[in-house]
């Protein structure tokens, strides 16, 4: 059966999701983007800063469970212009290392709160540590 998690430590919207799903030894965080974590708007119009504040909410959501970057296994990044693609990437490999994740790319008409980035992971968990 599922876990489902909703993070104290993350923007508290009112949208019905879960921010992470545990289920048959993986975990699947929902999309994340560059918002602050006391209003939940975005941190600003650029790229590279919403990308870092994407990445840093990403970071507290693990480390709330216990997990880290390298247990991450698949990315999904979607993004509204491949304009901001190296800026993306510039962040994206600065912050994650080698071994990086399978990962995908998309480009997308529009996201949330009209931000230029978003994330969403598929997390190994460990046998022990990690979430419950």
């Amino acid at each position: 059966m599922p876990n489902h998690y909703f993070s104290t430590r993350l923007y508290q919207s009112s949208a019905p999701f879960s921010h992470f799903v545990e289920h048959a030894g993986s975990g699947f965080t929902a999309g994340i983007i560059g918002q602050r974590r006391d209003n939940g708007l975005l941190v600003s119009d650029d790229v590279a800063e919403q990308c870092e504040a994407m990445m840093d909410n990403l970071e507290t959501l693990l480390e709330e469970l216990g997990l880290a970057f390298s247990d991450l296994v698949r990315t999904t990044v979607y993004l509204t212009g491949y304009e901001d693609f190296d800026d993306i990437n510039t962040v994206y490999a600065r912050r994650l290392t080698q071994p990086f994740p399978v990962r995908t790319t998309i480009q997308v008409a529009a996201l949330p709160l009209g931000a230029k980035v978003q994330i969403d992971t598929v997390v190994a968990l460990r046998m022990t540590g990690g979430t419950r």
